[in-house]
């Protein structure tokens, strides 16, 4: 019984009907964004977006189709080469690319903690080895760089630990909340009816799903609504799915009635990683260097189409003959046409002449190849292998190298803080929800935050700034300690080596903490002075010996010395 002045819950076509109205809602948002997304896929990668294959499980007919418009793949090569490049550079799985910090800078010297710290870093990577996040990462990282914008849906599993689920621009709409955080998912997707059955279980179906499967048609396509976002009303003295901060509902789209509400389930925390390139103010949607090269992008396939038409011209020029001619010419090599020749000037031969110079298009094109080459940061990546310049030095290489990665630091600094830290940190909030998984915390830990630092070998290329002018002041002192050798006191040459290893991102076990450090150079001074006290032994013994054997009573310097104490003991003059 309802209190006064107490709503009654929603129906299920109440709850249906909103949330396809919000739907809609967010797709309207979206609409301006579609134009270029299509577009991209058009001339640069349609295997991308789902925009012009609706209703199709496999769309690869059409695709092929759309791929027959690129007549130059440059803007496609170096789209791959951007993605690849900031998967290896930024979470290789081939080498650690985060580590795990605390602010507390002497607590993390600390042996036991410092160990920790490893292993529960390698453990996380192990589970990222295990699971496919690596190929979602891949698959969002092809997302930004096309569409600026990529959503990764990530949920746990009992069999892989955790489960992503990476979406592609066209099947889902987003909404940010006051802070310009990404807080609102809707979600197309279509399922057979095998797994509509498999996912939310056979009497969730309608009854048409019912129907299908137990007809056997199991291949059907059924779509699908998933909708994430804010719970509005909610009881914060339960715990469970349906009173968590963040709602989970999916909805057959083609129900009606209080039919097709499939699962509403929830979220402590939004569950969708939602990174973007860029962002202008407060746009929900992020801008990519597609964007920024799809004029680039379009102008060499016209160009392309251009010298295309200029070479048929050359190879296969348009000809004139008389008109008696018809049928009787043979265009085929080595072929022979009989024709009437009045007065020696007839025959087949060309309309007008075709002497083009191909050499400015040729130069424009790749000129406009450089321009999406250096859109998609392709220059960058490529730098060590394009450059075949000989007796160029490492710290040349190095330092150019940095340069360029200057032009990419905004952009690392966002996908850090909106896909990689919070890819690590449910990971290992996860992590620490199941027991064995991570070793035991040691005691000091208790209540402290662990931090995320990223050593990636484009956080570290960032950071490589710092080792210059590191480098520069070791050589400075010592171009001034052949002078006056007493400036190198100015040097803490163990603060030196933690911060040198920081920088460059080396394992942490590879340096020795304080502690032991204090022990070993402890027991170090105490093996010096032992040495030092046994060298000295014989000495001593040798000259306890000659004392014991000199001659007292005759004039030598040591009867000198004993005279001239004897008034100090009380002897006669």
């Amino acid at each position: 019984m309802l209190q006064p002045g107490q709503k009654a819950p929603p129906t299920v076509a109440e709850r249906r009907k909103r949330h396809q109205q919000r739907r809609q809602s967010l797709r309207n948002l979206r609409a301006e964004r579609d134009v270029e997304y299509k577009e991209i896929t058009t001339y640069l990668i349609p295997r991308l977006g789902r925009f012009n294959w609706q209703g199709e499980r496999d769309r690869s007919a059409n695709k092929a189709s759309l791929y027959r418009q690129i007549l130059d793949s440059a803007g496609g090569r170096a789209h791959r080469v951007c993605s690849a490049g900031l998967m290896a550079g930024m979470s290789s799985p081939a080498r650690p690319w985060f580590r795990l910090t605390l602010s507390d800078k002497e607590l993390i010297e600390y042996a036991p903690v410092k160990l920790w710290l490893k292993d529960s870093a390698e453990a996380l990577r192990d589970i990222f080895t295990r699971t496919n996040t690596y190929r979602a990462l891949h698959s969002m990282y092809d997302e930004l760089v096309a569409f600026g914008t990529g959503v990764d849906i990530m949920e746990d599993d009992y069999e892989d630990f955790t489960r992503h689920h990476p979406l592609t621009a066209g099947e889902y709409a987003l909404s940010i909340d006051d802070r310009g955080v990404v807080n609102t998912l809707y979600r197309d997707l279509e399922l057979t009816v095998e797994q509509m059955v498999e996912k939310f279980g056979y009497e969730a179906c309608t009854i048409t799903v019912r129907n299908m499967y137990d007809q056997g048609n199991y291949d059907k396509m059924i779509p699908v609504l998933h909708a994430i976002e804010p719970r509005k009303m909610r009881s914060y003295t339960k715990a469970d799915g349906k009173n968590k901060r963040f709602t989970s509902c999916y909805i057959e789209a083609g129900a009606t009635g209080e039919d097709g509400y499939l699962r509403e389930a929830g979220y402590d925390r939004f569950p969708a990683l939602a990174p973007r390139w860029l962002v202008t103010s407060n746009d929900i949607y992020g801008w990519s260097p597609a964007m920024e090269a799809i004029g680039d992008i379009k102008q060499l396939q016209h160009e392309q189409l251009r010298k295309s038409q200029a070479i048929d011209y050359l190879t296969e020029p348009p000809l004139q003959a008389p008109a008696s001619s018809v049928g009787s010419v043979d265009r085929l090599p080595g072929g022979v046409s009989y024709v009437d020749m009045p007065g020696g000037q007839g025959g087949v031969k060309t309309m007008f002449e075709t002497r083009l110079d191909l050499s400015h298009l040729l130069g424009d094109i790749q000129d406009v190849r450089a321009r999406i080459d250096s859109a998609f940061y392709a220059d960058l990546f490529l730098m060590l292998a394009a450059d075949d310049r000989s007796g160029v030095t490492a710290r040349e290489v190095a330092e150019r190298h940095e340069e360029k990665l200057l032009m990419l630091g905004p952009v690392l600094e966002r996908l850090h803080d909106e896909l990689l830290s919070p890819l690590v940190d449910r990971t290992f909030e996860r992590a620490l929800s199941i027991p064995g998984v991570l070793p035991p915390p040691p005691q000091e830990l208790q209540g402290m935050d662990i931090n995320i630092e990223f050593v990636s070998t484009l956080a570290q290329a960032q950071r490589a700034v710092g080792v210059t002018a590191v480098d520069r002041l070791l050589g400075t002192i010592g171009s001034v300690a052949q002078i006056k050798p007493e400036v190198t006191d100015k040097l803490d040459a163990d603060q030196l080596v933690d911060v040198y290893a920081d920088m460059l991102g080396v394992d942490p076990s590879l340096i020795v903490a304080d502690d032991k450090v204090a022990i070993v150079r402890k027991q170090r001074a105490e093996q010096q002075a032992q040495a030092q006290n046994a060298a000295m032994m014989p000495a001593m013994a040798g000259a306890a010996k000659d004392l014991s054997t000199a001659d007292t009573q005759g004039k030598n310097a040591l009867t000198d010395a004993i005279n001239m104490f004897q008034g100090y003991t009380g002897a006669a003059a």
